[in-house]
C-alpha cells in the first residue's frame, strides 16, 4: 500500500491526510523516530507539571509515552478528523486527561498564552514544502499562532531534519521576534547508528524556541548549538553560523551511512572539534585495506598518532597511511591525530573521549557491542612542548615547538599554522639539553630572585645537534657535493662552488610552493651561474605539484645549465635538481663514485646522524638525466 503523495505539495492537503489515516488504520506512524530515541532531547526541555501543546499529532504514540511517563496535561490537535477520532477512542479509557480536538494550527481556538510548550513532530517539515510565496504564508501563520498560544518563557519544540530552508524559515522568524534561538542534534543510540542499515542518512534536530519577553529597542539574538544531549550548548553570532554547523552535521552524518554502507570510498578525513570552543581537537583519516582477509577480529582499529609526528611519511601521507593499515592486519583503520593546542591526559582518557564517535565510522556488520582496539606507537601518545609561538609579517602565524620522536631524542620544529601539517624547518636536540632538562631550567630560575637568577648558568647555546640532517630532501643536497670536482679558487674570486637553494614559497595558490616563481626566472638563473665556477653545482629543492609548472621549470634551467639530475625523495614531493654547466662532464665517474662512497661513510660513522637507508652510490646510478 502506497500511502505517499503523488507531490510534496499534498502534505498541506487536508484530504491527503484524511485519505492516509483511512488507508493506515491505527497503526502508529512515527515520523523522525520513536518515543524512546527522542526521550533525552524531550525530557530535557520540557517539564511534567508544564501545559503541552502537541501540534499535528497525528497517530504517533508519542504522547501516548509522555502521559504515562508523567507528562499528564497534554493537549493533541490535528487537521484530520479520522485520526482525532482514532486517538480519542485509543485513549479515552487510558488516559483520560489527554484531549484530542480537530483544528487547524494556524487558526488555533485556544486564548492567549494557553501553554508553556508547543511540541511539533515532523509538522513544520511536513508543511513547509517549498518556498512558493502561498506556502511561506501558510507557515507565517502557524508560527505566529504558536507565538501566540506560548507563554513568556515557553518553549516551541520542533522536530525536524533541518532541511536549509525549513531552518532558514524557522529561525529567522524566531530570532526576529527576539526569542532565543537553540538547535539541538538528537542523538541516536549506539546500536541504531550501526544498525539502521535502509534507514535515511539526514540527522534529527530539535529547534528550541525559547520566547522572551519584548523589549523594545533591544537588537539581541540568541543563536545556539548543542551538539550532544548532555553537551554544553555552543554560542554562534549569527543564523548564518548555525546554519553552517547544521550543515556540517549533515554532512558528517551522510559520511557515516556511506561508510557504512560501502566497504571503500576513497580518502576520507574529517576533523571533530572541541564542543566548549569549536576548535579542531582530533584529524581522522579512514583507511580500508580490501586487501586485507576479513575475520571476526580485525574489522576495525584504531590508531593514535603521538603527538608531534602527524607530519611523518607514515601518518601524514595517504600511501603512508594505507602501508599502516595494511601493516597492522585490519579491514578497516582510523588513524587519529593530535591537535597542538589542545589538552590531552592520557591515551585511556582519549579512547573514552573517541569510542561512541569513531564506533559511528565503523564499517558494515560491525557487532555495537565488540571491542575496538586503539593502537599507538609504543603505548603513548607521545610529547609536543610550545617554546615560541608568533606571528610574522611574511609567514603569519608560527609556532615552535619540541616533539619526542621515536627513539625518545627531542626535535625541535617550525610550523606555519597555515599549513600546519608540514615542518618548515626541524632540528635534533642534544640530549645534554633534552626536553626535561629545559624545563627544570626555567623551573630553576623562577624560584631565585632577579639577583640571583643573573648568577645561573644559561643553557648551552649550542643545544643544536649540528651532526644530524632531519629532513630527507637535506640529505640528498648535501650528497650533492659529491659531484664537485678538486678544484682550486683564487681568494679574490667572487665565485662559488657550490649553490643551494631551499626556498619557501609564501603564495598558496600556486601549484609550486619551492621555489618562489622569481627564483627560477631566466634572469635570476643567469646571475646564478654569473657566480658559479665552471665545474660548480647548483643544487635546488623543487616542491611542485603542477607537472605542466614543473615541465616548464626544468626547461629553464636546462636552457641555462644544460647538465640537469632529477633526485626524487621515496614518500615525498621534493625533488633535488642538481644543475650543472658543461654537458661534457660526467657525473658518476669512477673517481666521483669513490669520493660519494667516502662521504656516505664518513656520515655513516656512529653519531653522525646518517642513519636511515639512504644510499649515495645508488642515488649517483639511478638519477634521472634530463
Amino acid at each position: 500500500m502506497n500511502l505517499l503523495p503523488k507531490s510534496s505539495k499534498e502534505f498541506g492537503s487536508v484530504d491527503y491526510w484524511e485519505k492516509f489515516f483511512q488507508q493506515r488504520g491505527k497503526k502508529a506512524f512515527e515520523w523522525y523516530g520513536t518515543y524512546m530515541e527522542l526521550c533525552g532531547v524531550l525530557h530535557k526541555y520540557i517539564k511534567p507539571r508544564e501545559k503541552v501543546l502537541v501540534i499535528g499529532c497525528g497517530n504517533s504514540e508519542l504522547s501516548e509515552q509522555l502521559y504515562d511517563v508523567g507528562y499528564q496535561d497534554i493537549v493533541n490537535i490535528d487537521i484530520s478528523e479520522v485520526v482525532i477520532k482514532q486517538m480519542k477512542e485509543c485513549n479515552a479509557t487510558r488516559r483520560p486527561q489527554m484531549r484530542f480536538l480537530k483544528m487547524d494550527m494556524t487558526q488555533m481556538e485556544f486564548p492567549d498564552a494557553s501553554f508553556q510548550v508547543v511540541l511539533d513532530k515532523g509538522t513544520l517539515d511536513a508543511v513547509l514544502t517549498d518556498e512558493e510565496e502561498k506556502t511561506l504564508q501558510q507557515v507565517d501563520r502557524m508560527l505566529a499562532e504558536v507565538g501566540r498560544v506560548l507563554q513568556v518563557g515557553g518553549r516551541y519544540l520542533c522536530i525536524s531534519l533541518a532541511q536549509a530552508h525549513i531552518l532558514k524559515k524557522a529561525v529567522g522568524h524566531f530570532s526576529r521576534e527576539g526569542w532565543m534561538v537553540r538547535v539541538h542534534q538528537v542523538a541516536n543510540s549506539q546500536d541504531q547508528v550501526l544498525e539502521a542499515e535502509s534507514q535515511f542518512s539526514l540527522p534529527v534536530f530539535a529547534f528550541i524556541m525559547t520566547k522572551f519577553r519584548p523589549v523594545p529597542g533591544s537588537a539581541l539574538q540568541i543563536f545556539e548549538l548543542c551538539a550532544q544531549e548532555q553537551g554544553k550548548p555552543v554560542r554562534l553570532e549569527s543564523a548564518e553560523q548555525l546554519a553552517e554547523a547544521v550543515r556540517e552535521r549533515q554532512q558528517y552524518a551522510w559520511l557515516c551511512s556511506q561508510l557504512r554502507r560501502k566497504a571503500r570510498l576513497g580518502s576520507v578525513s574529517l576533523d571533530l572539534c572541541d564542543g566548549d570552543t569549536g576548535e579542531p581537537r582530533y584529524t581522522l583519516h579512514v583507511v580500508d585495506s580490501p586487501t586485507v582477509k576479513p575475520s571476526r577480529d580485525n574489522r576495525f582499529a584504531i590508531f593514535i598518532i603521538p603527538q608531534g609526528r602527524e607530519t611523518e611519511w607514515l601518518f601524514g601521507m595517504d600511501e603512508g597511511r594505507k602501508q599502516l593499515a595494511a601493516s597492522a592486519g585490519f579491514r578497516r583503520l582510523i588513524t587519529v591525530a593530535l591537535h597542538r593546542g589542545q589538552q590531552y591526559e592520557s591515551m585511556d582518557h582519549i579512547q573514552a573521549e573517541l569510542s561512541a564517535r569513531v564506533m559511528e565510522l565503523a564499517p558494515a556488520g560491525m557487532p555495537a557491542q565488540q571491542q575496538v582496539p586503539f593502537l599507538s606507537v609504543g603505548g603513548d601518545i607521545g610529547v609536543r612542548t610550545i617554546q615560541h609561538q608568533d606571528c610574522s609579517p611574511l609567514s603569519g602565524d608560527y609556532v615552535i615547538e619540541d616533539v619526542q620522536g621515536d627513539d625518545k631524542r627531542f626535535f625541535r620544529r617550525l610550523i606555519f599554522l597555515s599549513n600546519r601539517n608540514v615542518v618548515q624547518s626541524e632540528a635534533r636536540l642534544l640530549k645534554d639539553v633534552s626536553h626535561r632538562a629545559q624545563k627544570k631550567r626555567k623551573k630553576d630560575r623562577k624560584k631565585q630572585r632577579p639577583a640571583e637568577a643573573e648568577d645561573l648558568p644559561a643553557a648551552p647555546e649550542q643545544s643544536i645537534d649540528k651532526s644530524y640532517l632531519c629532513c630527507e630532501h637535506h640529505k640528498a643536497m648535501i650528497a650533492g657535493l659529491a659531484l664537485l670536482r678538486n678544484t682550486e679558487q683564487l681568494p679574490a674570486q667572487p665565485r662559488y662552488d657550490v649553490i643551494m637553494f631551499d626556498v619557501d614559497s609564501k603564495d598558496p595558490t600556486l601549484g609550486m610552493s619551492c621555489p618562489p616563481p622569481a627564483f627560477v626566472e631566466q634572469s635570476f638563473l643567469q646571475k646564478v651561474k654569473s657566480i658559479l665556477i665552471p665545474e660548480g653545482v647548483f643544487i635546488l629543492n623543487l616542491v611542485c605539484r603542477d607537472l605542466g609548472l614543473k615541465d616548464s621549470v626544468l626547461a629553464g634551467l636546462k636552457a641555462v645549465f644544460p647538465l640537469l639530475y632529477v633526485r626524487r625523495i621515496e614518500g615525498e614531493v621534493n625533488e633535488i635538481l642538481f644543475c650543472q654547466l658543461h654537458p661534457e662532464q660526467k657525473l658518476a665517474t669512477p673517481e666521483l663514485l669513490e669520493t660519494a662512497q667516502a662521504l656516505e661513510r664518513t656520515l655513516r660513522k656512529p653519531g653522525r646522524g646518517w642513519d636511515d637507508t639512504y644510499v649515495l652510490s645508488d642515488m649517483l646510478k639511478t638519477v634521472k638525466i634530463m
